[in-house]
């Protein structure tokens, strides 16, 4: 039996969002001034700063794929209300790392630290599938991508505005939001996997490669696990690049920047909160994941080639449609996995999650770096949007193929 009434599942999906739209306002709030932060600390210019941003993200990346499974692993045994607290500490003793830091090695302590605990979404995941019914799990998901869109909205602008009076105020703001999301978490979140659904905890099931060895049990999440892999390494080319590539082509200042990512997070809001609703029952979810990665590939190909910057927010229209694919990714998966291994799939996919971003953002990034430095046969900023989108076209046929092969 559910420890959860279906009011107090309603209440529980209402106060996981707040959670994450805290979280994500913290994380977004950072963006705009990361690359002026790097360059400070490095002493150097926009290219070069944007390898050790790379870098940086690589160190993250590393730890989330190390610890992810462990921490997904616990919340079954545990539950997911003290992994999720855990989680928003970390990244409260990150941002305090990057405001104070005096040298750039600094940087990487703290976003070693938050790697390591940073696996809030890996135990929100599992929250919404613990208090989904299963034809409702792909809308709920879309919760994630709503709170991504606002806090996208939200965070950059305040970002870029505090970042033009002082590069280290987004970072006192993005700890005193983590923290607060914290102390929010432990008196209001309730727990939602009952200790009938717990599992003991297995060392085996906790590694990063065991967690990835479980998803084989179920032949065809395997392959949409590899669609997702892909479109978690071409979204880098988004997430790692645009800072450094709307500063260096279009020479935006940190509010431009800012609020372009916060259009970018409306878009997403729009999508993830209203249109998949309408979208993921009308097509149906298989037809929803390869309509939404050709949306993608579109997206990525206009970036690469815009030539002015109004560009950018135009072409932002068809990347942010793409979106209906993720819920729809994640509703086929979670159906294929009982509830009480929800947890060990959330593990398993943000394992799949953190390997492409050990490499998704030093490829972007290097990309980047190459085509815009004096090494570079030809100047060509949009390098990695072109790559990112055909790999999200290669993902689309990859999807495809998998459909076909499990229905035959």
């Amino acid at each position: 039996m559910d420890t959860l009434t279906q009011p107090k599942k309603k209440a529980a999906l209402s106060f996981i969002f707040v959670t994450l739209l805290i979280d994500v306002i913290g994380l977004a709030i950072i963006i705009p001034v990361f690359p002026k932060l790097i360059e400070k600390l490095i002493h150097g210019n926009i290219s070069e700063a944007s390898r050790y941003s790379g870098l940086l993200l690589v160190a993250y990346a590393v730890m989330q794929f190390l610890f992810s499974p462990l921490i997904g692993n616990l919340s079954d045994k545990y539950g997911r209300r003290p992994v999720l607290l855990f989680s928003l500490l970390g990244f409260g003793i990150d941002y305090l790392f990057l405001a104070f830091a005096p040298t750039i090695g600094w940087l990487f302590v703290g976003r070693v630290i938050a790697g390591i605990t940073g696996a809030s979404f890996t135990t929100a995941s599992a929250y919404i599938a613990d208090v989904s019914e299963p034809e409702k799990r792909a809308q709920n998901f879309g919760m994630i991508g709503v709170a991504f869109g606002l806090g996208f909205i939200i965070g950059p602008v305040i970002g870029g505005i505090l970042g033009k009076m002082d590069t280290h105020y987004p970072f006192y703001a993005a700890a005193a939001l983590a923290l607060i999301n914290a102390a929010y978490g432990f008196f209001i979140l309730p727990e939602s996997l009952d200790k009938e659904h717990r599992r003991d905890f297995n060392w085996k099931r906790a590694n990063p490669l065991g967690s990835l060895i479980q998803l084989k049990k179920h032949p065809q999440v395997i392959g949409l696990a590899v669609c997702l892999f892909i479109v978690y390494f071409a979204g880098h080319a988004v997430q790692s690049v645009w800072t450094f590539y709307t500063m260096e082509k279009f020479r935006w200042s940190e509010d431009v920047v800012g609020y372009s990512l916060g259009f970018i997070g409306l878009m997403i809001a729009l999508v993830q909160g209203g249109l998949i609703r309408i979208a993921i029952p009308k097509l149906g979810q298989e037809r929803s994941i390869w309509i939404g990665l050709v949306l993608y590939a579109i997206g990525m190909l206009l970036f690469g080639f815009a030539n002015k910057g109004w560009m950018m927010f135009a072409f932002m229209v068809p990347y942010a449609l793409g979106g209906i694919c993720g819920p729809a990714l994640q509703g086929v998966m979670t159906n294929e996995v009982p509830a009480n291994e929800q947890g060990e799939l959330q593990g398993g996919l943000t394992s799949l999650m953190s390997l492409s971003s050990i490499f998704g953002p030093w490829f972007m990034t290097y990309t980047f770096y190459f085509f815009t430095s004096s090494k570079a046969p030809v100047h060509l900023p949009g390098a990695p949007y072109f790559i990112a989108s055909a790999l999200m076209l290669t993902g689309a046929l990859l999807a495809v193929r998998s459909f076909k092969r499990n229905a035959a």
